[in-house]
Order: structure tokens, then C-alpha cells, then sequence
């Protein structure tokens, strides 16, 4: 049994029965970050600050929301938007939070694939940040719904219905998710449930599951630059400061990560008190009805581009329907940034820009995201073919184009 002295004080006494001092060390004063860093590399605490605001706005907002298909659309549109106080202020910031997140969460996984941080012992870093990037996605889709406005309404039916191609299981698979043979009560209460409790549970335990994934190979840096961070930092704690190539993660990083949040956040409440609009289809302000159909449904900007690369194949190849293509490709868009480290194998760790060929791929994805995105925003009618060609684009970039990058670095 360990020795319990007689405390000299609170952090004494905790100490001595929670190592307080060790964790701290081994979390934070003695878990070294690169110097050369730049503020693309705050993204992740600026993330774990938007969760935050998500758990508690939703906190709140859960004290009056109904899950029930004859009281959800009043219970948000005229209880917490008009008669509780300040219930606007929280669902704005709930809403612009859980679209705001996305932008930020599309910096950061860019940035890592700019700087190869997903190479060399790091490649559990960025499959637990894409295992996080689809919890969030389930979790947003599972979000827009609960308001059972129109597009909340179509947007469930569609998406449900995609489950309906897959094989044998497929019409019954639909069924389970919905709770009934049509989008209704039972589908809301779902959601509900996986909104509120299963997936945030699932995102925290993946959130830890990341951030324990850095402690061993840490931080990539701005020059991919292989940093022995052992002997870096016996020199920072018992050398020369200024020539140690790392910084403790507090007070060196975190205290400047607290800037760039607090620039964040007036950026923030500017969109919550001003712009809000973004972040809330006035579709979705009409109660849900079965038997009107939108003119157009589409679901929020951060799911464009897959949308499009859904709806992007409008004629049958090779004897498959392009309904069936369409899903095949939508599927692997949605793992196709998780496998990155099984398609690009070349040994070449550095940034984008020293990496000639990997630069232009970079960029071309960059723009058929964008153009990906614009396009699922608008009806198919007379641009076929734009769809078509950017989708085809997207799947030819990972089938084709970094396997090929990466075997040219190789013989180089």
C-alpha cells in the first residue's frame, strides 16, 4: 500500500491519491508539441470547443424539445424559439455550432492530408479523426431531423431508403431503421435516442480514443520533419529552451490555442446573432407533410459533395443500373479519406508543395469538392453531365490517381 503523509495542502492531498502532478505531466506540462506549427494546428482544440457548445446548447434545448410527431415542430419553432427566454440564442448557437463544426473539421482533415499526417506511426491519428468525421455526420443527420420540418421529413426518407439497394436485407434492413414501413413516430423516437444519447457517448469515447492516439508519435509539423521529441525535450526541460525544436503543451501551445478560440468565437456569435440563416433551411420552417413533396431536396452543405457523387451516375454501365452505381460510389466517397494510408504508400513524408505530383492531386480535390458541392445544391435537370464528370473525377483521384502518385515517389 502506497505511503499517505500528511498533506501540506489540497493539491497535496490529491496528489497523493490521484497522482494529480503525474497526469498533469504526462497530459499536459510534459507532452511536447513542434515549434514549427503554424495556426491550422489550433483546429483541434477550436473542434473540442464547438462540441462543448454542442453538448450544453442541446443540454438545454432537450428540457422543452418533443419527440413526438404531433409536438416536435411546435415544441421548437413556438416553445424554444418564442416562449422560452433566450431559447432562441441556444438553438441559434446549437444550429450554427453544428454547422460550423463541419468547415472546421474540413480544414483539419485537409490540413492532414496536406502535410501527410496520416504516414510514419500515424496513421491510428487519422483513422480515429475519420471514424469521428462519420460519428458527427451520423449524429448532424440524426439532429436535422428532430425539428420534423419538411426537408427534416424528405431528407429521412431519402436517406433511409438508401439502405433498400443493399442486398437481400435490404427492404427489411429500411424497415428496422425507421421503426415502421414509413418514415413516422417511431423513426423520430430513434433518431431521438441517437442524437441525444448513443452517439454522443460514441463520439466522446472516439474523441479520448484520439487524442490518446497522439501521445506516442504527437504532432506532425509544418515541414514533416521527423522530430526525436525524447531527446527534444530532455533539452527543453534541462538545456537551452530556445534550441529545443518542442514546446510543452502548456503553457507553449495551449495558451496561444486560447487566442485563436477567442478569435473563433467572436467569428461565432457574429454568425449566431447575424448570419444564422446558413445554418437553417427555410424549407424546414413548414411543418413536415407526407403528402407534399419538395421541389428539391437536398440535404446541408457539408453533405453536399456526396450527394451529388449519390446522384451523379445517370445512365446503367455495363449492365449495372446507375442507381446501383450511384450507391457503390456514395459508399466509398464516404470511407474513401479513411483508407488514404492504404493508398498513398510512399515513403515520402512531406508537405504537398515538396511533393510535385501529390500537389496537383491535392488541389484537383480541393476543386472537385467545391464543384461537387455547388452542383448538389441544384436540380440534375441540364447538367448531367457535370455531375457525372466531377463524380467520376473524385473516384478516379483515390482509385486511380494516388496509388499511381505514390508507385512514381516509389521508383523515384
Amino acid at each position: 500500500m502506497a505511503q499517505v503523509k500528511k498533506s501540506s495542502g489540497v493539491i497535496d492531498w490529491l496528489d497523493q491519491r490521484f497522482a494529480v502532478t503525474k497526469l498533469m505531466k504526462v497530459l499536459v506540462s510534459e507532452y511536447w508539441i513542434p515549434k514549427n506549427i503554424s495556426f491550422l494546428w489550433a483546429m483541434g482544440v477550436i473542434l473540442t470547443t464547438l462540441f462543448a457548445i454542442l453538448f450544453v446548447t442541446g443540454l438545454l434545448l432537450l428540457m422543452y424539445y418533443k419527440p413526438d410527431v404531433n409536438m416536435a415542430f411546435d415544441s421548437v419553432n413556438y416553445t424554444i424559439m418564442q416562449e422560452v427566454e433566450y431559447g432562441w440564442l441556444w438553438r441559434h448557437m446549437h444550429a450554427v455550432a453544428a454547422s460550423v463544426i463541419f468547415l472546421i473539421m474540413y480544414i483539419h482533415l485537409l490540413t492532414g492530408l496536406y502535410y501527410g499526417s496520416y504516414k510514419k506511426g500515424r496513421e491510428l491519428i487519422w483513422i480515429t479523426g475519420m471514424i469521428l468525421f462519420i460519428c458527427f455526420s451520423a449524429e448532424a443527420f440524426s439532429g436535422y431531423m428532430l425539428p420534423w420540418g419538411q426537408m427534416s421529413y424528405w431528407a429521412a426518407t431519402v436517406i433511409t431508403q438508401l439502405f433498400g439497394a443493399i442486398p437481400v436485407i435490404g427492404e427489411a434492413l429500411v424497415e428496422w431503421i425507421r421503426g415502421d414501413y414509413a418514415v413516422g413516430d417511431a423513426t423520430l423516437t430513434r433518431f431521438f435516442m441517437l442524437h441525444v444519447c448513443l452517439l454522443p457517448i460514441v463520439i466522446i469515447v472516439v474523441l479520448v480514443l484520439h487524442f490518446y492516439s497522439l501521445r506516442i508519435p504527437h504532432v506532425n509539423n509544418l515541414t514533416s520533419e521527423e522530430i526525436d521529441f525524447d531527446v527534444e525535450a530532455d533539452e527543453y526541460l534541462h538545456g537551452d529552451k530556445k534550441k529545443a525544436k518542442v514546446i510543452p503543451f502548456w503553457p507553449g501551445f495551449l495558451a496561444k490555442d486560447f487566442m485563436y478560440v477567442a478569435f473563433f468565437m467572436i467569428f461565432f456569435m457574429y454568425l449566431v446573432c447575424f448570419h444564422y440563416g446558413f445554418a437553417m433551411d427555410p424549407i424546414n420552417f413548414e411543418p413536415a407533410n407526407a403528402l407534399k413533396t419538395p421541389a428539391h431536396i437536398y440535404p446541408e452543405w457539408y453533405f453536399l459533395w456526396q450527394y451529388e457523387i449519390l446522384r451523379g451516375f445517370f445512365f446503367d454501365i455495363f449492365g449495372i443500373s446507375a442507381s446501383t452505381i450511384g450507391l457503390l460510389s456514395f459508399a466509398f466517397a464516404g470511407a474513401a479519406f479513411m483508407i488514404v494510408p492504404l493508398l498513398d504508400t510512399s515513403d515520402v513524408v512531406a508537405p504537398a508543395h515538396k511533393r510535385p505530383l501529390f500537389f496537383i492531386w491535392f488541389w484537383l480535390l480541393v476543386i472537385d469538392l467545391i464543384a461537387l458541392s455547388i452542383l448538389g445544391k441544384v436540380p440534375m435537370e441540364g447538367r448531367e453531365w457535370l455531375g457525372f464528370w466531377s463524380s467520376t473525377l473524385f473516384l478516379f483521384l483515390f482509385i486511380v490517381a494516388l496509388p499511381a502518385i505514390s508507385f512514381i515517389e516509389k521508383r523515384r
